[in-house]
């Protein structure tokens, strides 16, 4: 019979932490590339195609944690009816949803995103191009963004806007930027946080 150790649920937490950055490093590094291949068909516009990109992934992320928020809810509410530790109830509840994944709506989730994006003012209206082209993007960053609420503390991205300070510490410049250029024009790619720290830089495009 295997002991309860206090160092073991955090060694498991620490490498699914890994990994979970390594998939996002990995989504920015080839995925998103991907989705700026099957855009580019219908929008010659690359800053409008960058754009959209980085509005599925605000987007995605946003959805992902309301999903997260409300399914927690549910599953605190089974476990405390016979829950007796070792670990807290937080810690039990998040640990029974990153081992059930199967629970989260996925789909819906992606559909939310869809919907969401075809309503937002920035982009094309009416739209130049059918935003399903890139759910298979929307959907890996909805399923990172998911497991990554499972985390103490969770991963989060930063909200950027467009005319903010460039932030050296937070974000890369774009090749194509002016680097003399003090304000963000739009952004590529958000960085991602954990407790107000950046964990991996973004990408935006500075000019003048």
């Amino acid at each position: 019979l295997r002991t309860w150790s206090p160092a073991r649920p955090r060694r498991v937490s620490a490498s699914r932490r890994a990994c979970l950055i390594a998939r996002f490093n990995f989504i920015y590094a080839q995925e998103r590339l991907d989705a700026e291949t099957l855009l580019r068909p219908f929008i010659c516009d690359m800053e409008m195609v960058q754009r959209i990109i980085y509005i599925a992934a605000v987007e995605s992320f946003r959805a992902a944690k309301m999903a997260f928020w409300k399914l927690k809810i549910s599953v605190k509410e089974i476990l405390a009816l016979d829950h007796l530790g070792p670990e807290s109830l937080e810690v039990a509840v998040l640990d029974y949803i990153a081992c059930h994944k199967d629970l989260y709506d996925v789909c819906g989730t992606v559909h939310e995103v869809i919907c969401s994006m075809n309503m937002n003012p920035k982009l094309p209206y009416p739209p130049e191009v059918d935003f399903n082209v890139i759910s298979t993007l929307i959907r890996e960053l909805c399923s990172l963004a998911f497991s990554m609420q499972t985390l103490v503390p969770p991963l989060d991205i930063a909200f950027g806007v467009d005319g903010e300070l460039f932030n050296r510490t937070m974000y890369y410049r774009s090749f194509d930027s002016d680097f003399t250029a003090r304000f963000v024009a739009y952004h590529v790619w958000p960085a991602l946080m954990e407790n107000g720290a950046v964990i991996v830089k973004g990408e935006v495009v500075t000019k003048k």
